[in-house]
């Protein structure tokens, strides 16, 4: 997460409600302990040091009591802290996406059932799909003190009890096996999944981060732990190319319980092998949702197997 101005938000989804500059005189009134972690930068606008773990989970935690009425959200240390404007995006073209389905409605209320894919420990997905619009999800991740830790956000904000239940995937290879059963019904799946394909990579990747966000500051020699990410939530064999192809091609054995797979993909070069794939296993229909957040540029690929006819009985 970068420093927010309008230059960077004016691109996010029109419903995002983080499309202009914090206000955090309004944030530190419904969290004060945000205070101390905000000043004034060189351009006299207030902020917060985004190198700093500490001050962007502060960050995430008045964003979610503010905008969201979660007014009890944690993460354990070393664990990824999602930047809580383009997850809000995410689940804002989703929104489009169905609705595009159900006669240009927006499809609100608990009927509408996600499954989030890896929803780590900060469970920031279901989170925000549920204060929007109401839906209810299946959150899974390999990572048990993952799944723990979203327990005890979902135990300490009652409203959430109903509306999101979690499954660990117990084994890693898999994706959506052992999850999906013969009798879910899933208007969506959703997945950030991991970027690179070695730790040594996401090390590199995150140096230049922390790099980026603060020249100053001193090389670090274990940038990962230190910025925030376990290694599921980085890295994977294959990279983020080998895991949607595997989610992709586990997805034809579900073809008829979901009406939509999705997918971030972070890496542009990855989607003309994205699209051999669906091609290969006959998705009725593919579509490409261009994301961006300032000069960071990402995309949402989905995929049906239904047709026409069969997709448009889904909300009847």
């Amino acid at each position: 997460m970068k420093a927010a101005d309008n230059s960077d938000k004016n691109n996010l989804n029109p419903r995002n409600l983080h499309r202009s500059r914090y206000d955090f005189e309004f944030l530190i009134s419904n969290c004060p302990e945000l205070k101390p972690f905000v000043s004034i930068n060189k351009h006299g606008i207030e902020t917060i040091e985004f190198s700093n773990p500490i001050a962007v989970k502060t960050l995430n935690k008045a964003l979610l009591q503010t905008y969201y009425d979660i007014q009890n959200w944690d993460i354990p240390k070393n664990y990824l802290c999602p930047p809580i404007p383009g997850r809000a995006d995410y689940i804002h073209y989703l929104a489009d996406l169905l609705a595009e389905t159900n006669n240009g409605n927006i499809s609100l209320g608990s009927s509408v059932l996600g499954l989030d894919i890896g929803t780590g420990a900060n469970c920031i997905y279901p989170i925000l799909g549920n204060a929007i619009y109401d839906w209810s999800f299946v959150a899974t991740d390999i990572d048990k003190k993952a799944i723990e830790n979203c327990s005890k956000i979902i135990e300490a904000n009652p409203k959430l009890i109903e509306a999101i239940s979690l499954q660990q995937q117990t084994e890693s290879r898999f994706i959506f096996k052992n999850i999906i059963i013969p009798e879910d019904r899933f208007t969506f799946t959703m997945c950030n999944p991991p970027f690179h394909a070695s730790a040594e990579e996401a090390n590199k990747s995150t140096s230049r981060k922390i790099s980026n966000l603060n020249p100053k500051e001193k090389k670090n020699t274990n940038p990962v732990l230190n910025f925030g990410g376990q290694n599921a939530e980085l890295w994977c064999n294959g990279g983020e190319i080998g895991f949607i192809t595997q989610m992709i091609y586990e997805s034809v054995k579900y073809a008829s319980q979901c009406l939509w797979f999705t997918t971030l993909v972070s890496k542009k070069e990855n989607l003309s092998s994205i699209y051999k794939t669906l091609k290969k296993v006959n998705a009725a229909e593919v579509k490409t949702i261009d994301m961006a957040q300032g000069q960071k540029i990402s995309r949402i690929v989905a995929w049906t197997f239904l047709n026409k006819p069969e997709q448009n009985k889904w909300f009847v």
